[in-house]
């Protein structure tokens, strides 16, 4: 039986949105991180005739050895959402607290070390790596550029290592990246995301470009490699059922604006957006006669312009719900229950 929870009232504009650890726990803290683009018109002089608002106000906080799964449609801002966290984009507003710093506000040389601590694998196994240079030059490059290796021996040693972590042959180390299927690519990517020890890792959809068959076994590298190095990652995917199976915690995007965050079972058990509702819905099950009865949430229309994005609750063009008060109102993402938010006029008192 489903329990009631009284939802939070609409004024709760300061969500919890950690798991409910320690706050000495907490590795990473994001406060209404803004990204825009100025879009510019003109060939000699240009002047600016909007922004894109790719990224507007996200917040949520992950502890030390957790998995965040990001998810949303394509074009939502997950990823460029994942660069702003590492700073490779730089924020137009918000605070990213990494192990208690603000890194917005560290200039290069301040920002260096900590890179070391934060790092990113790449969704394009292909497109990732230099075809130019060896697995071996590849994985150690970090090593080099950070000055991690103290000779020649300990960096052969150090990179061998890295490849037999992430499932391959020492042997493979002189050999090029057109020699390697596109899951062996990603997990060459793995290691080199690995080779300055990090504590932090982003994963840009890290399998979406990989063989169904080659997914799970690069999944479970994850899980394997976070168990052992205590590694914390936030995971950016648009399949749920991969998101499900890493995750500890889910936040839904859409449009720039996480719409509703949550422990990963208590969300797809009942989920409270309605987005989030229509995206859970299409998950195909594998049993035909259960994918046949089962009722359907079906998103009409596309995901609206991060240029210029609909007044109010952004996802009400869109929304089976979708009330007078949704086209008018802006929905905060306020909580729910514990470790719960979500940003939805069904779950908020009237004004």
């Amino acid at each position: 039986m489903t329990s009631v929870i009284t939802p939070a009232p609409h004024n709760a504009v300061a969500p919890s949105l950690g798991n409910g650890s320690a706050a000495h726990d907490e590795i990473l803290r994001v406060e209404d991180l803004k990204v825009h683009f100025p879009l510019m018109k003109g060939v000699v002089i240009q002047r600016q005739v909007g922004t894109v608002k790719a990224v507007d106000g996200v917040s949520f906080a992950i502890q030390r050895g957790e998995t965040l799964g990001l998810v949303g449609e394509s074009g939502c801002g997950k990823s460029t959402m994942g660069l702003a966290v590492l700073r490779m984009l730089e924020p137009t507003a918000g605070r990213v607290l990494f192990e208690g710093r603000d890194v917005t506000r560290l200039d290069k040389d301040r920002m260096r070390p900590i890179r070391r601590r934060m790092q990113m694998v790449y969704q394009d196994p292909y497109g990732s790596l230099d075809p130019r240079m060896t697995v071996r030059e590849i994985v150690g490059e970090p090593l080099r550029v950070h000055g991690m290796a103290r000779d020649r021996d300990a960096y052969r040693g150090r990179v061998e290592a890295l490849l037999i972590m992430v499932g391959l042959l020492p042997d493979m180390a002189e050999r090029y990246p057109h020699e390697f299927s596109g899951g062996q690519r990603q997990r060459i990517g793995i290691a080199r995301a690995l080779a300055l020890e990090p504590s932090l890792v982003v994963c840009d959809e890290p399998v979406s470009a990989l063989d169904v068959s080659i997914q799970a076994q690069v999944v479970n590298l994850f899980i394997e490699l976070q168990e052992r190095l205590g590694l914390t990652y936030i995971f950016i995917a648009h399949n749920l059922a991969v998101v499900r199976h890493i995750s500890n915690r889910v936040a839904v995007m859409y449009l720039g604006r996480i719409v509703e965050i949550a422990g990963r079972d208590e969300l797809y058990r009942a989920p409270l957006h309605p987005y989030t509702e229509a995206l859970l819905a299409a998950i195909p099950v594998a049993d035909p006669d259960v994918e046949a009865r089962r009722p359907r949430a079906i998103i009409k229309g596309e995901i609206g312009s991060a240029l210029k994005p609909p007044s109010g609750c952004r996802f009400h063009p869109r929304c089976p719900k979708v009330m007078e008060r949704c086209k008018q109102v802006e929905p905060l993402l306020s909580n729910y229950s514990a470790g719960r938010a979500v940003a939805c006029h069904l779950y908020s008192a009237p004004a």
